[in-house]
């Protein structure tokens, strides 16, 4: 298929047998509402971009009906993207298995049974924006990642609802001086894991056909990524169901009020949970849409950390 940057791009419809929802599946990509890679727009398409091994891609993605919806695509990776599209939207995501006990939990995957867990393949480009959040408030951290990627990514290709710009190559990555990493606010620990991840980034690529524990400890092996940062890469790049973000500011103590009525901790978290594997993740996701998720509004609060020069 050739190279298509016109205005019309490459279309490809997916069907599915079971219902699917677009801006479910891929909303977990979206890194803040400024996010140079994604935009969702009031037609209700959502497009983003995308760095395939083939090249740079623009894709729009419109829900046609319950069970199909439309893909078109711009740049080199346009027929790599079109293939890899069912899994994006979560096609090849299994929830059969799913059976939890608790009513809160149950009500959620009763009214949310079309939940499918969609995944990119693409593991340098979740992982890098998880190290960016790690430690940090996600206001601050979205506004790192938008710094990063619209000042080192390439335009995107096609036609775009606004500027957008494409997740740079492993070499870009490897070169940015690390008095840029600090205009971004990203203080040397995260640029130095990112640079490691960068060199490394055919091996990690690798764990995308691996078993989640072998990704895991293929993930794990970069210095300076940790079980939180693991979890939140396979949970975009490999669509792994099971993939539990301990280490969360935040979620121990929504899992324990919205489930058991009282703030628990990690070890806590992972040991009430455990009966729900291998969907853990996918358990977090429901009760979160759902709206069920809940915390008492009191406690201190994670602080926006400045590493920029004043």
């Amino acid at each position: 298929m050739p190279d298509d940057s016109g205005s019309e791009g490459v279309v490809r419809l997916v069907t599915s047998e079971q219902r699917i929802d677009v801006r479910m599946s891929v909303a977990p990509l979206r890194r803040g509402r400024g996010d140079p890679t994604y935009e969702s727009t009031p037609d209700g398409g959502i497009w983003r971009t995308s760095r395939m091994s083939s090249g740079p891609v623009t894709y729009r993605l419109t829900q046609v009906s319950p069970t199909s919806a439309q893909v078109r695509v711009w740049g080199p990776g346009a027929p790599e993207l079109l293939d890899a599209a069912p899994d994006l939207l979560g096609r090849g995501d299994d929830a059969s298995s799913f059976a939890p006990e608790h009513p809160i939990l149950q009500e959620a995957h009763r009214q949310l049974p079309h939940l499918r867990l969609g995944r990119t393949g693409l593991v340098l480009e979740a992982l890098i924006p998880a190290i960016i959040e790690q430690r940090v408030h996600g206001i601050s951290a979205f506004g790192s990642w938008r710094y990063l990627v619209s000042k080192f990514g390439e335009k995107a290709p096609g036609p775009t609802p606004k500027p957008m710009f494409v997740f740079p190559t492993p070499d870009v990555w490897r070169r940015i001086p690390s008095w840029e990493y600090h205009r971004a606010n990203v203080d040397p620990a995260r640029s130095k894991t990112i640079v490691r991840a960068a060199c490394a980034a055919g091996r990690l690529e690798e764990a995308s056909g691996m078993t989640p524990e072998d990704a895991q400890r293929r993930l794990r092996a970069i210095p300076g990524v940790g079980i939180w940062t693991a979890a939140e890469t396979a949970q975009r790049a490999l669509g792994d169901p099971d993939a539990l973000s301990v280490g969360d500011y935040h979620l121990a103590s929504v899992v324990g009020w919205s489930l058991l009525g009282r703030s628990i901790d990690d070890a806590e978290m992972v040991e009430y949970l455990q009966p729900l594997a291998p969907h853990r993740h996918r358990a977090i996701r429901l009760l979160y849409l759902s709206g069920k998720a809940t915390k008492p509004k009191f406690g201190p609060r994670t602080a926006l950390v400045d590493h920029t020069w004043h």
